[in-house]
């Protein structure tokens, strides 16, 4: 996939709470069937993937979304059984975003409350823009 694919992070250390049960993986299928059948926008636009841990373990299950020159969203207390489409609805949303800024107010469903963190997009600085500013 190239730089220009949105990357759906899903925690697969997560544990729900009071229980050994990790729903990471059952997530990560569930929201890759469901990418699918919201074609035409998804299935080329995304790639979802595990990772090992997002230090969200207080509410577990964490999701990140991701893509070059966008704000990057961390969400937790994501349900497999309960979540698909507001995830869903999401990937729909940030993969219009021009730099993935939006409010919580705009965010679908219970990802309004449940957003852990919005880190800004990176900014590199190159020499010459150093040079400009000075």
């Amino acid at each position: 996939m190239s730089d220009d694919t949105h990357k759906i992070f899903v925690c697969t250390t997560c544990r729900q709470k009071g229980s050994d049960c990790r729903p990471g993986y059952e997530l990560i299928a569930k929201l890759q069937e469901a990418l699918k059948a919201a074609e035409p926008f998804v299935a080329d636009d995304f790639e979802v993937s595990g990772i090992a841990c997002m230090a969200g373990c207080e509410r577990p299950c964490t999701v990140a979304y991701r893509a070059s020159g966008k704000a990057t969203y961390l969400f937790g207390d994501i349900d497999p059984d309960e979540d698909i489409e507001v995830l869903v609805a999401f990937a729909d949303q940030y993969r219009q975003l021009e730099d993935g800024w939006c409010s919580s107010t705009t965010r679908p469903g219970k990802l309004r409350r449940t957003t852990l963190a919005r880190v800004p997009a990176a900014l590199i600085v190159t020499e010459a823009d150093t040079a400009r500013a000075s």
